[in-house]
């Protein structure tokens, strides 16, 4: 039985901001260009609404400018077209974000191609999609580029391993296998929920990278010793014991796979903060590649 380590999202977020925030009083001090991102909020969602505010939050931490922009539901998609392409054109945004999900009767589709790649800092575009595995990638989709950082920053080795990745959404699952095979240099097993007997590959993987939004879909029985496991699902289950009526579940099963992992990332505190993080981290890249 491992005794596993904990991969502290949290900590690894609050180093990199620290270190984000050094290089902006550098810029400060220099009399260069401070990074600006701005972000489009539509409607009332309330999930969306904590997302914008901590992405807000964290650019007054580091030192960057920020804008948000807020719209009602009602907002036609030409209104949101128009306004995306004002902000391409806008010199001083650096990099800016359309919170998702959009309400029915505007296509995200649509939205995310309208954003010019170079200020797509959330890596959507089919561009910077397309560039992941380019000798020089764009802007990359966050949650990946964060899992890929928490990584490096634990020294855990990807090269020679087999990766086994369950989810293959465009944002998190398929990039993510994309950087493993690519950056890591990993054996990458894609897998989602459709697969037919997903413990024959869960079991074979050194590292395992769950993105479904299934709670609890990887148990104890589904995973080898010594593994690696990194939960990407935040889910909202019904819990009375809390406060607020329910907390956020992982799509593993953490009691019952940590004492065989490695190493694991907590849900909350893993790979949750490190999103924030890449996106700041994009936001200083863009605005340094604007105005080198």
């Amino acid at each position: 039985m491992s005794s596993y380590k904990l991969i502290d999202g949290k900590k690894i977020s609050q180093d990199i901001e620290k270190e984000i925030a050094e290089e902006v009083k550098l810029l400060k001090k220099d009399k260069m260009k401070v990074p600006h991102l701005a972000a489009i909020l539509v409607g009332n969602d309330p999930a969306s609404h904590i997302y914008v505010e901590n992405k807000v939050k964290a650019c007054h931490r580091v030192g960057f400018d920020s804008t948000l922009f807020k719209f009602s539901e009602t907002m036609t998609e030409a209104k949101l077209l128009k306004e995306i392409e004002r902000m391409n054109q806008d010199p001083d945004i650096d990099g800016f974000i359309v919170q998702l999900p959009l309400p029915d009767q505007i296509s995200e589709e649509r939205v995310i191609e309208t954003i010019t790649p170079e200020k797509d800092v959330d890596g959507f575009t089919n561009q910077n999609y397309g560039r992941i595995i380019s000798p020089q990638p764009g802007l990359l989709p966050a949650t990946p580029f964060g899992i890929m950082e928490l990584l490096k920053r634990y020294k855990i080795k990807t090269t020679g391993k087999h990766a086994v990745v369950v989810g293959h959404s465009r944002t998190v699952g398929a990039p993510l296998g994309m950087l493993l095979s690519h950056e890591g240099n990993a054996t990458v097993t894609q897998c989602h929920v459709h697969t037919h007997n997903l413990e024959s590959f869960t079991k074979q993987a050194d590292i395992l990278c769950v993105a479904v939004g299934k709670p609890g879909l990887i148990t104890g029985n589904m995973v080898k010793e010594g593994v690696v496991v990194i939960d990407v699902g935040t889910t909202r289950v019904k819990d009375p014991s809390k406060k607020s009526g329910f907390r956020l579940a992982g799509d593993v099963l953490f009691d019952e796979v940590a004492p065989k992992c490695s190493f694991i990332t907590p849900v909350p505190g893993g790979v949750g903060p490190m999103t924030i993080a890449s996106l700041l981290l994009n936001t200083l890249k863009a605005c340094k590649q604007r105005n080198e």
